[in-house]
This record gives C-alpha cells, structure tokens and sequence, in this order.
C-alpha cells in the first residue's frame, strides 16, 4: 500500500489529535507505519487503522508506550495498583500480578497496549521472539510494543481474537473488534478512532471515499 505520508499526518492532525501532533505521537505513528510497510502485500489498511485506533486509545492517544496507570515509574505503578486494589476498586482483580516476585520482576501493564501476567509476557515473547520473561521492561521500548501490538493483534495472542475475524472480504465489524482487546469496554469509541484513521489512510493512498455502511 503506498501512501503519502504527509497527507497522512495532515489528515490525523485535524482529525484525530486537534491540529497539534507532538513529536512523540509523530514517533508512534511512524513506528506502526514502518512495521505495517513491512507486512507481505496485499494487506488490509482497516486493520492498520483499527491497530493505529487501539494505540490511540490504550496510550492516551500518546502514541508512545505506557504503563499502566500512566505512572512514570515501575514504583508508582505499583502504589498506585496496590492502593486501589485495597480499597477493592479493582473487583476484576483477583491476583495482584503487578506485585514484584520473587525475582524482583513485576508483571503490570506496559506498551501500546497494556500487556499484563507473566504468562501473558510469556506468550508474547513466543510470539515475537524477544525475552519479555527475562526482561518484561522491554515492553516499554517501542519497536518491541510496536511487535506486540502486531503479534497480538493479528494473531490473537491477547484474547483468542485477531483481526482477521473482524476485517475480511465478509465482514467489517468495528466495535467488534474491541473484544481483540477488552470485551467491549470502550468498543463504540474505539471504533470511531479507527474509521477516522482509515479516512487518513484512504486519502493519502489516493483511494475513493469509501461507500455503503459497516457493520458495528
């Protein structure tokens, strides 16, 4: 898929990050675009725009990796985990995986999209070839969340669903393609993201404007 990227940043700016693009969100995006240029043509554009959505969404719209709860530290990560998970705010929780084990290693949420448990780093350093067990804070790189995102999300490493069970020659389903992710929590939103960063990448491509109704 060739695309101008300057019409793409164009188009994202206005659209998507209210006319300023800091240079960190520049280096995001051109860290996905980057990966994507080097995927086997052809290639659907909608699941970059809805891999490009997920970032958006799950960074802040930073587009740079995060841990979880945006703390600038491992540390205050996990006071602030620890913390809430006391005052039962976290009913979902019910194995404090960001508590550091025995080999100092804390398994919280890092990346363009929080990867959490060490199975899941696991998995994810199986996926992708890089040792996340051995060193889980490399998912704070982002060339490697940049590998995560793409292994998880078009391989279904994260919940069993990949992209490909959402976006094909018979199907377009934007919310649901949430469950990739989170079940649904957020889907309606994260799916307006994605159809705004596919309009960016139809126009820089020089495609039409896209016609007929997606399904939700």
């Amino acid at each position: 898929m060739t695309m101008d990227r300057a019409v793409f940043f164009k188009a994202v700016r206005a659209s998507l990050f209210d006319d300023v693009l800091k240079q960190g969100q520049v280096n995001g995006l051109t860290a996905i675009l980057d990966r994507w240029a080097r995927m086997p043509a052809p290639a659907d554009r909608r699941w970059l725009a809805y891999m490009l959505a997920t970032a958006h969404h799950e960074t802040g719209r930073t587009m740079q990796p995060v841990r979880e709860t945006f703390a600038k530290s491992d540390e205050r990560a996990i006071a602030i985990l620890e913390a809430a998970f006391r005052k039962r705010r976290l009913p979902a929780v019910s194995t404090p995986y960001w508590r550091r084990d025995g080999e100092g290693k804390s398994w919280l949420g890092r990346g363009l999209v929080q990867l959490t448990h060490r199975e899941n780093y696991a998995k994810m350093a199986a996926a992708t070839g890089i040792d996340l067990v051995a060193h889980p804070e490399r998912a704070m790189e982002l060339p490697v969340s940049v590998d995560i995102l793409f292994a998880g999300m078009q391989g279904g490493a994260f919940t069993g669903k990949r992209l490909g069970d959402y976006f094909s020659l018979s199907r377009e389903s934007w919310a649901g393609a949430r469950r990739i992710i989170n079940g649904r929590d957020k889907a309606e939103l994260v799916a307006s993201y994605g159809k705004q960063y596919l309009a960016a990448l139809r126009l820089a491509s020089g495609a039409p404007p896209a016609v007929g109704r997606s399904a939700a």
